[in-house]
């Protein structure tokens, strides 16, 4: 068969089969289809199928169809991150700084200096850390990599559970709003590159002054214009994010976070976000899956994948628990808050891609947060939905 209709085969494969798995149990709670995109997208890769059916796996996965699955991943993924920046509501967070300052700072800092200490535990053995890449970065990546909250994830358990509009709906999202500026922040930190500092130094230049461009454009043009080119500024964001030795990711997050949501119509963003999600997000979670490694032994990665979980879990739990008694909450109110915001998926998996993709860690390593992120998203409605209805 020729690459198209392989790719076209590969394509039938990855939409059909997480939606036929996701309808035959029932349309779990515990597992959005998301969790289950990936773990398909895990099953699908070399660490699994490669070798049950290592001849099938190299015919379907060719190197031309690899190629095509990553031009759509990375679209797909881009347009991803840029809404999860327009999602950040600053001026609301600024209003209520005490709460949503304690809050998301420890939210934050506890998992992240434990992740930080587990990882430099695991580091310590062969095979974890990316050719090239210092301990410090990778320690650092796996420990932001447990402090991470998945902002668009989170919206869609908050609707889900039925209070994304609700006080508490939004006071989480404003805690898991401020924790998204540290995540960019921190990874472009650990990408940060000596030899092309002039290069992202001039980028950050460059880029605040299109920022302020850009924002001074989408005030003065028609509404139906404001798409368009959003998206254009988007697309130039992230190619002058890789080209500076950053990430076209970090790119695309910051050309979202500098633009102001209602300036596009929150109706429509809602629609683009979800078609994005049900379009192009399967074809990333594939392209995730078929980056797993497992040369080390599934024991070792899965082994792991369950320390980081624990780290993460307990880390977002006592730090919500400790900001809950400084602000003097009422009983039980931290246990929710800090279990949604644990909730781990995609962006902790953009996140660990990038890792990946500039080799600060390997795919033995980025499979175990693979994994970690899909356990602690899965725990998540079993935890908190009781609570929410009483």
């Amino acid at each position: 068969m020729s690459v198209t209709e392989v790719f076209l085969g590969a394509l039938v494969l990855i939409l059909a089969l997480p939606w036929a798995v996701w309808r035959g149990l029932g349309r779990p709670k515990w597992a959005p289809l998301v969790v289950v995109q990936i773990l398909v997208g895990i099953l699908l890769g070399p660490g699994i199928l490669g070798r049950a059916a290592p001849d099938f796996h190299a015919a379907l996965f060719q190197p031309g169809v690899m190629a095509a699955l990553s031009g759509v991943a990375w679209w797909g993924v881009m347009l991803f991150v840029w809404a999860a920046g327009l999602e950040l509501e600053l001026g609301q967070a600024w209003a209520e700084r005490r709460e949503t300052g304690i809050v998301a700072g420890l939210a934050l800092a506890v998992p992240l200096g434990l992740g930080t200490a587990a990882a430099a535990l695991l580091l310590s053995g062969p095979g974890w850390v990316g050719e090239g890449a210092a301990v410090w970065q990778a320690s650092l990546g796996i420990g932001m990599a447990c402090a991470v909250t998945a902002l668009p994830i989170l919206v869609l358990l908050l609707e889900e559970l039925g209070i994304l509009r609700q006080p508490l709906g939004q006071r989480v999202l404003r805690f898991a709003s401020l924790d998204d500026i540290a995540i960019w922040g921190v990874l472009a930190l650990i990408l940060l590159d000596f030899q092309r500092l002039g290069r992202q130094a001039g980028f950050a230049l460059v880029f605040a002054l299109a920022a302020w461009g850009m924002r001074h454009l989408m005030r003065r043009i028609a509404p139906r214009d404001r798409l368009p080119v959003a998206l254009v500024w988007l697309a130039a964001s992230a190619f002058g994010a890789d080209w500076s030795g950053l990430h076209y990711m970090v790119g695309a997050f910051l050309a979202g976070a500098v633009l102001e949501a209602d300036w596009l119509d929150r109706a429509r963003l809602d629609e683009l976000r979800a078609a994005v999600l049900q379009v192009l997000m399967p074809v990333f979670f594939l392209w995730t899956g078929l980056r797993t490694g497992w040369e080390m032994g599934g024991l070792a990665v899965l082994g792991a994948a369950a320390v980081l979980l624990a780290v993460s879990v307990a880390g977002k739990l006592l730090g919500v628990a400790l900001a809950g008694r400084w602000l003097g909450w009422r009983p039980g109110e931290a246990w929710v808050v800090g279990w949604l915001l644990q909730t781990k998926a995609l962006i902790m998996i953009i996140f660990a891609t990038v890792l990946l993709d500039r080799g600060v860690i390997t795919g033995e390593t980025f499979t175990a947060l693979l994994l970690m992120a899909v356990g602690s998203t899965m725990l998540t409605m079993p935890a908190v939905a009781r609570r929410i209805a009483r």
